[in-house]
This record gives C-alpha cells, structure tokens and sequence, in this order.
C-alpha cells in the first residue's frame, strides 16, 4: 500500500465506522422511520445526520489546521496525542455521553444539531488528527494554505461521505429486513471499542 494513500483510507474507514455505530445516527433514523410508517423518512434522516457529522468532524479539523500553523510538526503529534488520550479516558469514565433532546417530531434542523453534539461528544474529529498530518503536513515546511485547505475539504468529504454510506446502507438493512429486534442479540459495545482505538491512537503520536 502506498505510503500517500493510506492515510486517506484511514481517513474513509473511520467514517464507514462512524456509519456502523448506532449512536452517530442510523438508529435514530430508523426509529423516525418506523414511527412515522415511512421508509422514505428514513431516506430523508440521512442528509441533516451526515451534515451534522461533517460539521463537527470540520470543526475539529479547522481547530487542528489552525494550531498547525502556529507549531512544529512534533509538537502538533504530542497535542493531538494527548487530546486522543484524555478524551478516551472521558469516554471510559462516562459512559456514554448525554444525548440532546430531540424527539420524534423534530425537523431537519433538530436532526443536524443532534448528529452535530453526537459526533462532537465521542470525538468523531478527533480520531482524523493522525491522518491529517500525513495529509496536510507532509514534509513541507511552510504548507501553501489553499492546498492544504483543499486537502482538509477533501479529508471531510470522504470521511463523510463513507459515513453516509454505511449509515444509509446499515439503516435501510434495519429498516427493511432485520429490525431492531437484533439489538437485543447482537448488541457490541461500539463506544469502549471506539475509546480504546482513540488511546491507542494517542499513545502512537506520544511515543512514535
């Protein structure tokens, strides 16, 4: 695998994770389906829940871009690093994080802020930062800013789209064929899964 693309693959497989879990959207999507007795409400969940995922995953990435401008690159790692770390040590503790209060009447502007604060409060943005330094710092000393500008966008789309996809595919699957009823007997814990990759992660940029 070449060296150039496997950050970008990291960068997809995440958001095809993110697509798998539950709590960043297809469940809720299919709940919305089924009480309101339509397959294509389902259809519509999937727009403002993968917006909301981007914008959190962007804001995230900005914050990140922003401190690259200002640091060495190794300082940057050991930043991003120990963000990984305590976030994970703050998913482990909780549990899983308080979710906003959206019900199932809400539009498409409660689904955006609840896939937003979803995204945020497991650190969906956080676990880009080891591919974003390949990605957008790679070895220049100086980056041009509208390269790795579109280098970023670039970074958001895919993640999202990937997370789209699988959250699209996940929640039809659901919807159609298995229901929810396989929660019961296929239920893994995506969220200590999730908080130990982050510290994993952070512990790579710490010691590596």
């Amino acid at each position: 695998m070449s060296e150039a693309l496997a950050p970008w693959l990291v960068v997809a497989g995440l958001g095809a994770f993110h697509g798998l879990n539950p709590a960043m959207g297809w469940l809720f999507a299919v709940a919305l389906g089924l009480h309101r007795g339509s397959g294509r409400v389902v259809a519509w969940a999937m727009a403002p829940i993968a917006l909301g995922h981007a914008l959190s995953v962007a804001a995230a990435v900005v914050a990140f871009l922003a401190l690259g401008a200002v640091l060495e690159l190794s300082a940057l790692r050991k930043i991003a690093g120990a963000l990984l770390l305590g976030w994970a040590a703050w998913v482990i503790r909780r549990g899983h994080p308080r979710r906003v209060r959206v019900g199932m009447t809400t539009g498409a502007a409660g689904l955006v802020l609840w896939s937003f604060t979803m995204a945020s409060a497991h650190g969906a943005g956080l676990m880009l930062l080891p591919a974003l330094v390949p990605i957008c710092f790679s070895g220049e000393a100086v980056p041009h800013l509208a390269t790795t500008t579109a280098r970023a966008l670039l970074v958001v789309l895919l993640h999202s789209g990937a997370m789209l996809a699988v959250t699209a595919a996940v929640a039809f699957l659901v919807y159609r064929v298995v229901g929810l009823a396989v929660l019961r007997s296929a239920w893994i814990n995506l969220d200590l899964l999730w908080a130990l990759a982050l510290a994993a992660t952070g512990l790579w940029l710490l010691l590596g």
